[in-house]
């Protein structure tokens, strides 16, 4: 499999970072079983002169843990790229794997921690072990002015990385938050299948977080 290169290289991890004895755990047992995947941290992805930053969770197992790439390979990812592509945010089609051609526009999305967790749960002590990592990504994205964070997790990273403070920064889907400098964070529901599935998110739901996203670009400052 060929996986995709990181937009953000100077901020990335190592490809054995050592810093969660848990992850890396759970790392070595699936390269043992699963040799031909990912199975390192995974790098961001998309473009580095991004105005819009997306910040999700974690790689799930069988999606970026496999391919290498973010929302790449699980169900999660379809959802996300439709409505990139909807709203011109991306181009070339998105076919689940890291050669796709797939490409974003003004977009880059990272996550909050860059390791599998089991059970897709990282723990608390994880989150903020990893989160230099994210801290480092977003200076590396100096035209990113609005954020996205995918879930409740994301959001309580991205507003401490950003600057906020919680829990004055309450996380609901569709609520902003404006940081100290200016930045804007969008929270919304995650894009899991479990979320979609049960109706807690809808694809207008989805859709309605992208053009607020857009609306506020527009009224920024050049």
């Amino acid at each position: 499999m060929n996986f995709a290169p990181s937009p953000l290289p100077d901020s990335e991890p190592p490809h054995d970072c050592p810093r969660c004895p848990r992850l890396v755990a759970f790392r070595e047992e699936l390269r043992a079983e699963f040799p031909t995947w990912w199975n390192a941290p995974v790098n961001a992805f998309g473009d580095p002169q991004a105005w819009l930053g997306i910040i999700g969770l974690a790689p799930g197992k069988h999606g970026a843990n496999r391919t290498g790439r973010p929302f790449t390979g699980d169900f999660a990812g379809i959802l996300l790229f439709e409505t990139l592509a909807k709203f011109g945010l991306s181009t070339g089609t998105f076919n689940a794997k890291p050669d796709d051609g797939l490409a974003l526009n003004g977009v880059c999305i990272i996550n909050a921690v860059k390791c599998l967790p089991p059970q897709n749960k990282p723990t608390p002590e994880e989150i903020r072990t990893c989160r230099p990592f994210l801290e480092g990504q977003v200076a590396d994205l100096p035209k990113a002015r609005i954020f996205v964070a995918l879930g409740q997790i994301a959001h309580q990273s991205a507003v401490k990385t950003l600057g906020g403070r919680l829990p004055k920064a309450k996380f609901g889907h569709l609520a902003e938050h404006t940081m100290p400098d200016g930045r804007i964070l969008i929270d919304s529901y995650h894009c899991s299948r479990y979320n979609t599935n049960t109706g807690r998110l809808t694809a207008q739901m989805f859709e309605d977080v992208f053009a607020r996203a857009l609306e506020l670009r527009a009224s920024l400052p050049a």
